[in-house]
């Protein structure tokens, strides 16, 4: 039973990741280890203040191994990583050329 959580977290991130890209229509990545801070802000819910914030971690403590590193920047937690998996990358060409604007749920429209 141990072995298949690990599993079933894996598939239940790949199918959140695709609900969320089809959601928005939006199609392309950006690489956050080559992306400038307008690039950045293609993704959903980044602005400059957390665009900055990507740059300076990336530029301390070099670049981005893995998409999950992103946690380590101040203003990302797993939650907001989940919403920007789909659209970033660690590696290849920023691809994304539109900012992506996520639907409403009923929980944030609620708030």
């Amino acid at each position: 039973m141990k072995k298949l959580i690990p599993i079933i977290v894996l598939v239940l991130m790949a199918v959140t990741t695709g609900a969320i890209a089809a959601e928005t229509g939006s199609t392309g990545v950006v690489n956050v280890n080559t992306a400038s801070a307008d690039e950045l802000q293609y993704l959903p819910r980044v602005g400059p203040a957390l665009a900055g914030r990507i740059l300076e971690f990336r530029e301390a403590n070099g670049p981005f191994e893995d998409v999950n590193e992103l946690v380590a920047v101040k203003g990302i937690g797993e939650t907001s990583l989940e919403k920007l998996r789909p659209f970033v990358a660690v590696n290849g060409q920023t691809t994304l050329a539109e900012k992506v604007k996520l639907p409403r749920t009923a929980a944030t429209s609620a708030s």
